[in-house]
């Protein structure tokens, strides 16, 4: 990494910049031979990969609960933990050699902040072990409708669902908008985020976890009753 891309590095992970550049030569050196990036990934880490992740930590708050699902080789969640250690992240995948390759990378960069748990959002075990927590990220998931309807449950009443997805994040978010209102998201918006850093900002859509219909009730009830 030399140059621009080392300066726009900087502005992203700043102190923090050598855990990143080890998780790249991670990646560079093992993920192809691992099955966790295609071959041409391999030149592409910094801007496709480590900084479009890394720059969603502009729109999360400080010291929230994050739950990375389906983190494969650790996208979003990897560069977000080191860009933002305050943040109390879980990254969640269902194969084993991932889940391998996951505890080794947080062990190697020693990322205490980080826990690593094999399983899928929709198993009752994974939602019981990590229920209420503030935002969930998702990147190259599923369809919006389907990660609702997975992710969803895992909120805390407010918390958001922040899908990484490309250019067409609009029409996706518009396609499946009822389906996502059904399993219980609101407020749902497409932002970008790193226009300052990368030459195609990531672009994201974002899904409130709506108040449970009892709960909105009985809010209601009792405005009306002052």
């Amino acid at each position: 990494m030399v140059g621009d891309m080392e300066d726009r590095a900087k502005r992203v992970f700043g102190d923090h910049l050598d855990r990143a550049i080890a998780f790249a030569q991670l990646l560079a050196d093992h993920g192809v031979e691992r099955g966790l990036i295609g071959p041409r990934e391999v030149e592409r880490l910094w801007e496709r990969h480590l900084l479009n992740s890394a720059v969603i930590a502009e729109i999360l708050p400080q010291n929230c609960r994050v739950v990375d699902v389906g983190s494969g080789a650790g996208l979003p969640g990897i560069p977000l933990a080191i860009a933002r250690p305050d943040l109390n992240l879980t990254l969640l995948e269902p194969m084993a050699r991932r889940v391998a390759w996951l505890d080794e990378v947080v062990e190697t960069l020693g990322l205490s902040s980080v826990t690593v748990v094999r399983g899928r959002a929709e198993e009752a075990s994974v939602r019981e072990k990590l229920s209420d927590v503030d935002v969930v990220t998702a990147r190259a998931v599923a369809p919006l409708e389907r990660l609702a309807r997975w992710c969803l449950p895992l909120l805390k009443p407010g918390g958001q669902l922040v899908a990484l997805k490309g250019e067409s994040a609009l029409e996706e978010m518009e396609r499946d908008a009822e389906a996502v209102r059904r399993a219980g998201g609101s407020r749902q918006r497409v932002v970008s985020c790193g226009a300052d850093v990368l030459e195609v900002p990531t672009t994201v859509v974002l899904v409130e976890r709506s108040e449970p219909s009892g709960r909105r009730d009985g809010a209601r009830r009792r405005r009306k009753d002052r």
